[in-house]
């Protein structure tokens, strides 16, 4: 067998100097290669970064709330999802009472955020009603990261709590960081609904 030609030069022989050097210079060239963006790089996750599916909305029925309700279950009557916050995320409204067989038990109003794992439970990072606030929910939905609801409610301690006779329509939107609630115009009323 003949060697092949420059075989015997220092050069054509790895050791492990040279490994190191090689490595060390691919190092480089990737560090470097990370403080270079293009200027509409984001960190955030899209569908087409995760396969081309959305990550899922945060499911109520995983959610411990803060409502006692005796001996009666809790149900989650109404529930929306949208991204809230522009951050690129999924959140879950979902509106919760008291079992109840007749008249209007009192609403609670929830955000709910999924944590970074899909293992983890989802978690409630805002209260837009307290039930103790006597207001029951009759419609809800999201649109364009804005939450819009009918609230049904009582004008005075001697309306029966069997027939609100009140109706608002609220909206909350993400500002500043919170939740900030408006009453939408013309949406008044002080009659039997």
């Amino acid at each position: 067998m003949q060697p092949m030609a420059g075989q015997d030069l220092l050069h054509t022989q790895p050791r492990p100097m040279h490994w190191l050097a090689t490595a060390t210079a691919i190092s480089a060239v990737v560090a470097a290669a990370s403080f270079v963006q293009p200027p509409d790089a984001t960190a955030t996750t899209t569908p087409a970064a995760t396969g081309g599916h959305p990550a899922a909305a945060p499911d109520p029925s995983r959610v411990t709330f803060p409502v006692d309700c005796g001996p009666n279950r809790l149900d989650v009557v109404k529930k929306a999802s949208g991204d809230l916050d522009g951050d690129g995320t999924t959140e879950t409204v979902a509106v919760v009472r008291c079992h109840s067989g007749m008249g209007s038990p009192p609403s609670g109003v929830y955000v709910l955020a999924q944590p970074g794992g899909r293992r983890a439970a989802p978690r409630i990072v805002a209260t837009l009603l307290a039930p103790a606030q006597q207001r029951s929910v009759q419609t809800l939905a999201i649109k364009d990261g804005a939450i819009s609801a009918a609230v049904l409610g009582y004008s005075t301690r001697d309306v029966p709590r069997c027939c609100p006779d009140v109706r608002k329509s609220v909206k909350w939107q993400w500002k500043g960081g919170k939740f900030v609630q408006s009453e939408l115009p013309a949406a008044v009323s002080t009659r039997r609904v």
